[in-house]
């Protein structure tokens, strides 16, 4: 792979329960969610997960769509990101993004969005991995 960019993120303390710093902007304190059995008095991996998956879609959507040349305004991706057991003893997640373009046409949304779970990075590295669910709104 031709490497573009390189991201780095350092956990420290016990993973779920500890600290997470990556470059100048994210230093934030982790737990577990109060469903998981933890305190919820910090962010967590899958809120993590959920936000990078849906600005990155979202990235790839107005990418798709500058290609096109279809304007897009007030546009949002919201990200998801379930956890539960795999029946193995260990955990899985699965994604709902919900794609919002106010004033496009339901089945150019629909497009724009498909087209964006092929080239996003996010899409292409989980795919075949978990289940991943788009679903597209006018509002």
């Amino acid at each position: 792979m031709d490497v573009l960019y390189t991201a780095e993120a350092v956990s420290t303390g016990q993973g779920r329960l500890g600290h997470v710093t990556a470059g100048t902007y994210l230093d934030l304190d982790v737990a577990p969610p109060k469903e998981l059995g933890g305190s919820g008095a910090g962010t967590n991996p899958e809120q993590l997960f959920a936000a990078g998956y849906a600005a990155c879609f979202h990235s790839a959507l107005h990418s798709v769509a500058r290609a096109r040349k279809v304007a897009i305004a007030d546009s949002s991706v919201g990200g998801r990101v379930h956890i539960g057991p795999n029946g193995q003893g260990g955990y899985q997640l699965a994604v709902l993004l919900e794609v919002v373009l106010p004033g496009i046409e339901a089945e150019l949304a629909q497009q724009l969005a498909d087209e964006a779970h092929q080239v996003c990075p996010y899409s292409n590295a989980t795919r075949g991995n978990i289940e991943v669910t788009v679903t597209v709104s006018e509002d």
